[in-house]
């Protein structure tokens, strides 16, 4: 079992342009003789203006557009931006919104260059994960604080058909820049908001509550971004608050939870995303939302093999100095189900209207995508599996 510092090769070349007016600097980040396709989801963009200062900002350049991107972005969708990025010679895009619309401008910018059918890029039983050799460059403006996808070389997808949310990753779709403007935060409703600090949450435990490896570094930074969403994450969701500084340090929070700077050399588990993505497949819950009713049920089933990270996470996150060690790490995970909840987030089933029908239907699906052997250890089989879902209930 590892319990040292594991080898490691630290590169995110995304260039991040943060603070107040960054989308007057496309000018200079975009060369002049790209044709532009601009992605974006829904019709907040325009609706709020964004969309009409990325133009301006673009200059003369050739532009076009390609809009309806979903929450939870298709396969089906993005693979009709690909056909469009063929047909009229696209050669940079330009993704404006929050991850999902990032995501989807990932798979759109390696599959526009893929040799073969683009389902290859993908595992999971959805294809044969063939290595994305080459990608069209891409740059983000976020809308939405919440994946850290705007400065890192992961991507999700939904299949539609399939019903399955499955992940893919390249060097090759790093952003090469990425605009941080808080105050586009301002327009965001408290669900949305709300959704943007739990993901980011849980992308940090995901990362730090496995098992204890002396990352000293490591540890602190997770800490540190754990105990400024807490302490920020009941402002942030109310969208009256327009507090600039609030919002920049809950923008810079979601990004640094999943840009790289907290896994280098340590074990992760991303058994809480397995368990989630097959929750919003089937019953199209927000993805925070499953998240918010997976961890505490997660951690209270797994806490021997997490303990002395619980034990940690309780004392030096939560500030729990008093009881056992088993005490502690009971608390800890009843403060996080109450941070949760604080938020407005579901942390069962029932509050979501769903029964213990459900556990079946979804240890099924977790079968069916080879999701048998989860977690840091890989030893969360399905029974365990299945016990998670049963204690969300």
């Amino acid at each position: 079992m590892q319990k040292n510092i594991s080898n490691f090769t630290y590169f995110n070349p995304t260039k991040i342009l943060f603070g107040k007016n960054q989308i007057s600097a496309l000018d200079q980040l975009i060369p002049s003789n790209k044709k532009v396709l601009i992605t974006y989801g829904g019709g907040s963009v325009i609706k709020f203006g964004t969309l009409d200062k990325v133009k301006e900002a673009l200059g003369k350049r050739e532009y076009g557009e390609f809009g309806g991107i979903e929450a939870n972005p298709t396969f089906e969708t993005a693979m009709k931006a690909v056909e469009l990025v063929k047909k009229e010679g696209y050669d940079f895009l330009l993704a404006v919104g929050g991850g999902s619309v990032i995501d989807a401008t990932k798979f759109i910018v390696a599959a526009a260059e893929f040799e073969g059918d683009p389902i290859n890029i993908f595992g999971s039983g959805i294809g044969t994960r063939e290595p994305i050799k080459t990608a069209l460059p891409f740059g983000t403006i976020l809308t939405l604080p919440a994946t850290g996808s705007e400065m890192n070389a992961g991507s999700v997808i939904t299949f539609k058909e399939k019903k399955a949310k499955v992940s893919f990753g390249s060097p090759k779709v790093f952003p090469t820049f990425s605009i941080l403007e808080p105050e586009l935060t301002y327009t965001l409703p408290e669900r949305q908001l709300a959704n943007g600090v739990i993901d980011a949450f849980v992308h940090i435990t995901e990362q730090y509550l496995t098992f204890p490896v002396d990352a000293m570094v490591q540890d602190r930074f997770s800490e540190g971004l754990l105990q400024t969403l807490i302490e920020i994450g009941p402002d942030v969701i109310d969208e009256t608050n327009k507090d600039y500084n609030l919002r920049a340090n809950f923008m810079w929070t979601a990004t640094n939870a999943l840009n790289g700077t907290l896994s280098p050399g340590v074990p992760q588990d991303w058994a809480s995303h397995d368990l989630g993505h097959e929750i919003t497949a089937l019953y199209h819950i927000d993805h925070a939302r499953t998240l918010s009713i997976v961890l505490p049920a997660l951690l209270t089933i797994r806490k021997n093999e997490k303990h002395g990270k619980l034990v940690q996470y309780a004392e030096r996150v939560w500030h729990i100095t008093e009881g056992s060690d088993e005490e502690k790490v009971t608390a800890a995970i009843e403060k996080t189900k109450v941070f949760f909840e604080r938020l407005g987030a579901p942390t069962s089933f029932k509050d979501i209207d769903l029964g213990e029908e459900v556990v079946e239907i979804l240890v099924a699906q977790l079968e069916k995508h080879g999701k048998n052997s989860l977690s840091e250890r890989k030893d969360q089989t399905i029974e365990i599996s299945r016990k998670i879902y049963q204690a969300a209930l």
